[in-house]
């Protein structure tokens, strides 16, 4: 005979479990009018105990669905993909489920997934915005908490910003590159035409003009068929540049592949650099130089804001990140 499936616990069994009233025990587990140490103390008796909340009760009950939208920029950009599954987890450790979609780096696909997320009834919105100008913004504002990663909305839409200080990553690597004598870099950048001023992109021609180096910038795909032939037209001709510095690690994989179809030596013939640190840059050959950023501290901090959001708990709302460079054996001297 079939083993009988074990009853499901109650809530009056996880409010004995931990010393609670039935009451406080609801509200640890909405997270809500308790501290994060009663949430996590109730959210591990419940599932020692197996207790798990009907979501449709739950969600009339609190007036919550538990889900959070997270819109990536581009997800062919390892880095987000890397961002999203750290999200994913963080919300989940908190009760909460991530609905992730994907813009593909298209600004209008943008503001339509967006309108879709707000009108599933999300808690509250998490994105890596392709066009941080677009009215969009304003309009979701008015009826769900929005956390932006990477840079700030245009007009202070956001209910928090987890932004990057992307003048000092530029400052990194340009000047790093400058110290080894390139003075004719190529930066190969995500970024379309129809969003031309994203702050990486804008400091980038302010700050070669300060230290003295020709850059011309380019758009490229981030996945690897794409950036690997916007890689081939730069380095093709004999006017080459003498470096690559790419917005994206992703794009330098691209540059990596165009280099070796080309037989072109990294660095001997050409410096790459890239602007994410993602795991699998340290272990190209050669290793790839790139801008760091803690990607553990930025999903902390952006699910911290976006469940003050939710919850209406005072939060601190904007939260900037530092960048670092990490020289590695892809940037070398410029050749004569």
């Amino acid at each position: 005979m079939a083993q009988q499936q074990r009853k499901r616990a109650t809530i009056r069994e996880v409010a004995k479990a931990t010393g609670l009233s039935p009451a406080a025990v609801s509200y640890a587990l909405r997270g809500i009018q308790t501290s994060e140490e009663t949430q996590q103390r109730v959210r591990e008796a419940a599932r020692e105990l197996g207790y798990e909340a009907h979501p449709i009760a739950r969600a009339l009950a609190s007036g919550r669905t538990g889900m959070v939208g997270l819109l990536c920029g581009s997800l062919e950009d390892l880095w987000q993909q890397a961002l999203a599954v750290g999200i994913g987890r963080a919300l989940f450790a908190r009760d909460r489920y991530a609905i992730i979609l994907d813009a593909a780096g298209d600004p209008e696909r943008e503001v339509t997934l967006a309108r879709q997320l707000r009108d599933q009834r999300v808690d509250g919105l998490i994105v890596q915005p392709v066009d941080p100008a677009a009215e969009v913004w304003a309009e979701l504002g008015e009826s769900l908490p929005v956390v932006s990663v990477g840079d700030s909305l245009r007009g202070g839409h956001a209910y928090g910003e987890v932004v990057f200080d992307n003048r000092a990553g530029v400052t990194l690597a340009l000047e790093h590159l400058h110290q080894l004598g390139h003075r004719r870099v190529a930066v190969l950048t995500p970024t379309r035409a129809s969003t031309p001023d994203r702050p990486a992109d804008v400091h980038v021609h302010a700050e070669a003009e300060r230290i003295g180096i020709q850059v011309d910038v380019v758009t490229s795909p981030q996945d690897l068929p794409g950036a690997t032939e916007t890689a081939l037209t730069m380095l093709a001709g004999p006017d080459r540049p003498s470096a690559l510095f790419c917005f994206s690690d992703s794009i330098a994989y691209g540059v990596y592949a165009a280099t070796r179809a080309l037989g072109l030596a990294v660095p001997g013939d050409v410096s790459v650099a890239g602007f994410d640190n993602h795991p699998m840059s340290a272990l190209l050959t050669p290793p790839l130089t790139s801008v760091d950023w803690d990607i553990d501290d930025i999903v902390h901090s952006a699910v911290r804001v976006i469940v003050g959001g939710i919850d209406g708990k005072p939060r601190r709302r904007r939260i900037v990140c530092e960048p670092s460079l990490l020289p590695r054996e892809s940037t070398g001297k410029c050749p004569q």
